[in-house]
């Protein structure tokens, strides 16, 4: 078995049932069918602007995943004080535009130091684990060490939308360093962001891998394999590329 653990991030079953403002399809069952066909823990993220996942799907979510459950958010009042009151295992804190289709890119935790360094200490309190949703790059694997967080999440987006051969083998060499700087500085790694069923296998030797956070990619395969299958199908893939 390898040591990469896969949460899927099941916001855009939430999309789906927001297109039509009813009931279904619903992320929680979805959650449950994930966790059953061997994903170890959940992802969701609640955005300031609401546009998939709700507050009632957060409560609900931290009654029935029975592994890790994940919740992204970006540096909001209003959302640090919901986390705080659910209690997920982990908060992944990124960047977030009220434009924008899905995040894009990663914290800029040079600019937000302080006010990260303070919201690491708060979810600390609370005996939750922290993760920075970062580029793969120096200063900020370093910048996350110091601010205390436990986690950092590297944004593998630009490896995913690379399409020319060289491309690709430079955005991977560029997490596999910053994953080994992090090692190295005793942060633990995480990625995530635009994998799928072709580009996933080659970054999972990737030093210090824990965890993938995968969403879209399972959402749109199971409207054609089924929920499970598409879960399975993926956790397949981690295992059998350890």
């Amino acid at each position: 078995m390898s040591h990469v653990q896969l949460c899927v991030n099941v916001d855009h079953i939430a999309t789906l049932r927001q297109a039509r403002g009813g009931n279904e399809p619903d992320p929680i069952q979805g959650a449950i069918i994930c966790e059953e066909h061997g994903a170890a823990g959940i992802t969701v993220h609640l955005r300031e602007d609401r546009r998939h996942i709700q507050d009632h799907d957060v409560y609900a979510l931290r009654k029935v995943v029975k592994g890790k459950f994940n919740l992204e958010m970006a540096l909001s009042d209003e959302i640090i004080d919901i986390a705080l009151k659910v209690k997920p295992d982990q908060v992944t804190l990124v960047p977030e535009k009220r434009q924008e289709i899905t995040t894009e890119g990663g914290l800029d935790v040079k600019t937000h130091f302080k006010r990260i360094c303070e919201i690491v200490s708060l979810f600390h309190q609370e005996n939750i684990l922290v993760s920075l949703f970062i580029e793969p790059d120096e200063e900020a694997v370093k910048l996350s060490k110091e601010s205390g967080a436990d986690f950092i999440e590297l944004h593998t987006g630009t490896y995913c939308n690379a399409r020319e051969k060289d491309d690709i083998e430079k955005q991977k060499n560029k997490l596999f360093h910053a994953a080994k700087i992090a090692t190295t500085i005793g942060i633990r790694v995480n990625a995530g962001h635009g994998l799928n069923y072709i580009n996933t296998a080659p970054i999972l030797r990737m030093p210090g891998l824990e965890e993938l956070n995968i969403g879209h990619s399972i959402i749109s395969r199971s409207i054609f394999t089924g929920l499970g299958n598409a879960v399975s199908e993926m956790v397949r893939i981690i295992n059998e590329n350890k």
